[in-house]
């Protein structure tokens, strides 16, 4: 029988069948996937074969079917392992705000990198727009510009003051979505808002700190009454990449990807050579030098192994 992971914890797992009941199951033994070694092997989204088991009265997992594609990540335990987010999405909305808590761009672009890797739409949603001073207003335009023109949607939105919550919720009908950000951008309060009935716990960010509080701890998949469906994902503190090699980070830069084949070189990773194009075109400014820092930020942080 083949169902679908509607919730992941680790040991036993939420599903639901073509039949529309959600049922319990649990791993049977070792299960190994090909070509996926990370932390946890079986994630929110995948349609996997599901067996009884008569003993435990239970449904065991004996086969994970292909990923369409998959949202990865470094392990939040161990930067040498990886976590695998959610499973077979048609896109990604990230929640980011421009205070209480503060999401970096550096961020932002990271997680943009692993959607751009693993062929998975994003889409930016700008929440809390009601506390913006004007200094705020500035930095959320230029980041839409930036962004905009290089092919990403950018939403503005207020839960508190009901703006901007229609049109997200207009994005989502028919689409598996992953909801993804910082803890306390707001992601559990705009899931109350489209099922409230849920009740979903939210927290305030912490005072002290002004980083955001974790209200979700596993990931968990809701079906949409409009068709769809949304992954909510415990709040991330950062975005570690994984399986992203230093020669092949530009790929993901879209504004990079549209120059570097004018590169003199065919190794050039866009820092000192000569006859850069994207180097060129930042000085052009057809690539914003603040994404041109941000890519080399991230060139440095990963280790240059051979490929």
């Amino acid at each position: 029988m083949q169902a679908t992971v509607y919730r992941s914890t680790g040991s036993w797992y939420i599903l639901k069948n073509d039949k529309g009941e959600f049922l319990n199951a649990r791993l049977k033994g070792k299960l190994k996937i090909k070509g996926i070694t990370s932390t946890n092997p079986i994630a929110v989204g995948d349609v996997v074969e599901l067996d009884e088991d008569a003993e435990e009265d239970s449904f065991v997992i004996s086969k994970i079917y292909d990923r369409k594609n998959y949202i990865n990540r470094v392990s939040p335990h161990n930067k040498n392992l990886h976590h695998i987010v959610a499973s077979n999405l048609d896109q990604s909305l990230l929640f980011a705000t421009l205070k209480d808590p503060k999401t970096s761009f550096g961020f932002i672009d990271r997680f943009l990198v692993t959607s751009e890797a693993y062929k998975v739409p994003a889409i930016i949603v700008f929440n809390k727009c009601d506390l913006y001073t004007d200094d705020e207003q500035q930095k959320f335009e230029a980041a839409q510009q930036r962004y905009e023109a290089i092919g990403y949607k950018i939403m503005k939105m207020s839960i508190q003051q009901k703006i901007g919550i229609d049109a997200v919720k207009n994005l989502l009908a028919n689409k598996i979505t992953l909801l993804s950000g910082h803890s306390g951008v707001g992601k559990s309060t705009f899931i109350n808002e489209v099922f409230p009935e849920l009740l979903l716990r939210t927290q305030e960010v912490s005072d002290w700190s002004g980083k955001g509080l974790h209200t979700t701890t596993f990931a968990e998949m809701f079906d949409l009454p409009t068709g769809g469906s949304i992954i909510d994902t415990p709040g991330i503190r950062e975005m570690g990449l994984v399986d992203v090699p230093q020669h092949e980070l530009a790929q993901y830069f879209p504004e990079m990807r549209a120059v570097m084949n004018n590169c003199k070189f065919n190794d050039c990773v866009h820092y000192n050579e000569p006859g850069c194009a994207v180097k060129a075109a930042v000085n052009d400014g057809v690539i914003s030098e603040e994404r041109y820092t941000s890519y080399l930020t991230i060139k440095d942080t990963i280790e240059d192994k051979l490929y």
